[in-house]
């Protein structure tokens, strides 16, 4: 839902980031193997009760995330860099709420709760990204993707915000992840239905 009003923010310096770096011969796909290394340092950091490490952690993925696809556009756009991207995103994401498990097994089931959420989340946007390629919809509503993003309540900055409450106030981890665990599933099924219209209409 914010992700528009953050790329507008966010692009300009990525851009003139990823114009640097793309003429200094750094790949993309380089960007975002190195974005995952800093990204796996997270759950460990939330199995050790460091939150704060942790948080730093997830935005420096975070950042590199944002860089690659800026390196990519100044470059060569590739299908390899767009699927490692996503790949390794979605298994990212998937890392921190195990991370908070791990550290604390009081917050085992909302850990399962919220990541049931993410998997309606996921697959409903690459499965609609999938038909939307077969069909030839594209967006640039989110800036130039290597996939269809269908928006929804839930996307990447409402996530990053999620995490960073989670990693200053671990305490409230359970009542967060139910919470955001349950807007998720309010995104999958808003993107059921905006899914099957667009098709539906196509």
């Amino acid at each position: 839902m914010l992700d528009p009003l953050a790329r507008r923010l966010i692009d300009p310096p990525l851009a003139a980031a990823g114009r640097f770096l793309a003429g200094q011969g750094v790949r993309a796909d380089w960007v975002t193997l190195a974005g995952f290394a800093i990204g796996l340092g997270a759950p460990i950091a939330l199995y050790s009760q460091a939150y704060l490490a942790a948080l730093g952690l997830i935005l420096g993925n975070r950042l590199m995330d944002g860089l690659d696809g800026a390196v990519a556009r100044a470059s060569r756009p590739s299908d390899l860099g767009g699927f490692l991207d996503i790949v390794l995103d979605f298994v990212f994401y998937a890392l921190i709420p195990l991370g908070f498990a791990f550290g604390n097994p009081d917050h085992a089931l909302p850990a399962a709760y919220l990541l049931a959420g993410f998997m309606g989340t996921a697959s409903s946007f690459l499965a609609f990204a999938v038909f939307a390629a077969k069909r030839g919809l594209l967006t640039t509503a989110r800036g130039s993707k290597a996939l269809y993003y269908l928006g929804g309540l839930t996307e990447g900055t409402e996530t990053m915000v999620f995490f960073g409450i989670c990693c200053i106030w671990p305490e409230h981890f359970a009542t967060s992840a139910l919470i955001f665990g349950t807007l998720c599933w309010i995104t999958t099924a808003s993107r059921l239905w905006m899914g099957a219209r667009a098709l539906r209409g196509l």
